[in-house]
This record gives structure tokens, sequence and C-alpha cells, in this order.
């Protein structure tokens, strides 16, 4: 059985979690997976924009539990390589040169929750619920804390963090952690349609940079901050595709990406 589907169809690239009779509990070998088919997605001419989803009534349980078990005879320098797997697969997507977005159709959870966390865009049933819950089974939720904290900030994610508790799709809507929250019977056609407006309104050669940015200015002081977003400006004005959105614009036509 093949872990990780993908498919690319009008320039999106489908990854699809396959391994529903697990509820898609994040393995080593569904993290390999998963980050082969990012890097794919990555270098694929033929996709522009990237949704990830899943098979079965849940999107992503966290951790294999089975797993979580074995964790427990492993030494500190196997824990660590095995942390530093799953690490790089958060920063790989964050980072990723395209535009991610998770279609959650069911529960994400733990680990699973923190691929939302790092996709750009998040789309949700009702019925799907969020939660970091390691404080809950004596575990921290150190990886996507890092992620999460950029995202909504100290205070919101202090709560999600220290109290492991579950939050309604809405809930996670009114967070930040969610985008849309739509029916399960639309839930597919809303996402199709908005990774098609986005593949056909938006430079990947700026959402690249853009990215790219937004990755790295949280780090940085004020100054440094501006010193590096005027480098990105002028660098990004030699660009292709700024030449033909500038032309496009003064010559009042059509332009689609």
């Amino acid at each position: 059985m093949t872990l990780v589907e993908y498919l690319v169809k009008d320039r999106v690239a489908y990854i699809t979690l396959n391994r529903a009779e697990k509820r898609n509990a994040l393995s080593p070998e569904l993290v390999s997976g998963l980050k082969i088919a990012f890097q794919k997605a990555s270098d694929d001419s033929q996709a522009k924009v990237i949704v990830l989803r899943a098979n079965g009534e849940a999107f992503c349980a966290g951790a294999d539990l089975g797993y979580l078990q074995q964790l427990q005879k492993f030494s500190y320098e196997e824990n660590l390589a095995d942390s530093r797997h799953l690490k790089e697969l958060y920063l790989q997507i964050y980072t990723l040169n395209k535009i991610v977005i998770a279609q959650v159709q069911g529960h994400a959870l733990a680990g699973g929750c923190g691929l939302v966390t790092v996709c750009d865009f998040a789309w949700s049933v009702p019925e799907a619920k969020f939660g970091y819950t390691e404080v809950k089974i004596g575990f921290i939720p150190a990886i996507v804390m890092v992620f999460l904290l950029r995202k909504l900030g100290e205070a919101k994610a202090r709560e999600l963090l220290l109290t492991g508790s579950l939050a309604t799709a809405e809930q996670a809507a009114a967070l930040g952690l969610v985008s849309q929250v739509v029916s399960k019977d639309a839930l597919a056609t809303e996402v199709d349609a908005f990774a098609q407006k986005l593949a056909s309104t938006t430079s990947g050669e700026s959402v690249a940079a853009t990215k790219r940015m937004i990755a790295r200015i949280p780090q940085m002081d004020l100054e440094e901050a501006l010193d590096f977003a005027a480098r990105e400006n002028a660098t990004a004005r030699a660009t292709a595709d700024c030449k033909k959105g500038i032309e496009s614009f003064l010559n009042k036509s059509d332009l689609t990406w």
C-alpha cells in the first residue's frame, strides 16, 4: 500500500495521506513519504499550488501509538534523530516555494494538527476537531510550538498548548488556525476552486519570494528586516514575472499566470 499518494491535475498537486486504517497516524515511513512527495511537488513544473488531504475519517491523529511505545526503548540519540525527521517535514512544508492548502475532512490532532499549522491555508469541515494534546499524555508539543507561536501569537498558542484542549473547526477559525469552514459535501469543490484561483492569479516567483521572507523576517530586528526587505524588493523588480505583471498593468491587459 502506498502511504502517500501524489496526483497533479490542472496545475494543482494533491498529496494524500493514505493510512486510513490507522487514522493517518504519523509513522516514520509516512513522514518519509510526505517529505518525498513535497519535494516532488516543489520541483514539479506542472504543479503551481499544493493541496494536502487525507483518505478516511480522520485527517491525521498524530503520532502512531505503537511507535510511541517503541520510542520508550530508544536512546537519546535515536529519539533526537526521530524528532529531527518530523522537524524536517514541518520546516519543508512551512518554507516550501509553493502555496500549500490543508484540506481537513476529519480530526487533526497533535502531530496531525502540526501538519495543518505549517500549511499556508487550511479549509475544514465543521465536524473536525483540532488540538495539541501532548501535555495530557506527559509529552510536549515541542516542534509544532515553534510554528504555532509564529502563526497565532503567544496568548492564543498558550491556550492551545498548555491545556491540550480540543477546538472545534469554528473555534480554530476564530483563533486563526483554520482559514475557512465549509460543509463536508462542499469541501473538495471549495478547495479546488480556491487552488485554481491562486494558480491563475498569483506569480510563482512572487509567491516563492514572499514565503521566503515570511519565514525569515520574524527572527530579525527592525533595521535588519527592513534592509532585507529592500534588497528583496530590488531583486524582485528585475524578475521576468515582475516585468510581465507591470507591462500587463500599464497596458490594461488581462493577466493569467
